[in-house]
């Protein structure tokens, strides 16, 4: 598994029953990693990719089908997730973030619960 995105999920300080969302899960590295964590929780994840989510779903079947993780085709633009809020969102390399932080914070919001909290992480790819 990435060093890289294992740093990046222990700076989540994930607690067992918080709901997660990733945005960009790429293969779902990450999901692993934050579902290893979870027991109460729920971790739900978008990426543009139906290649990525895809594989994200293979890599993570389990979680899928114990209803623990649910990964979705999706844009952050475009976002609906009914009447879902999360305790933590989170994303790794996505360029909106990068490019438009103020537009991705503000698309970002209404999905967090009170108290809840937005990671972003943007490392140049080695």
């Amino acid at each position: 598994m990435s060093a890289r995105l294992r740093s990046i999920v222990d700076q989540l300080e994930l607690r067992p029953d918080d709901d997660v969302l990733e945005i960009g899960c790429g293969h779902g590295i990450a999901a692993t990693m934050v579902c290893e964590r979870l027991t109460a929780g729920r971790y739900v994840a978008i990426d543009r990719s139906a290649t990525m989510i895809a594989a994200a779903e293979r890599r993570n079947a389990a979680a899928v089908a114990s209803g623990q993780a649910e990964f979705a085709v999706m844009e952050l633009e475009g976002l609906d997730l009914g009447e879902r809020r999360f305790d933590v969102v989170f994303a790794a390399r996505v360029g909106l973030f990068h490019r438009a932080p103020d537009r991705a914070r503000a698309l970002i919001e209404p999905w967090l619960k009170p108290g809840g909290v937005l990671h972003v992480f943007y490392d140049t790819p080695s």
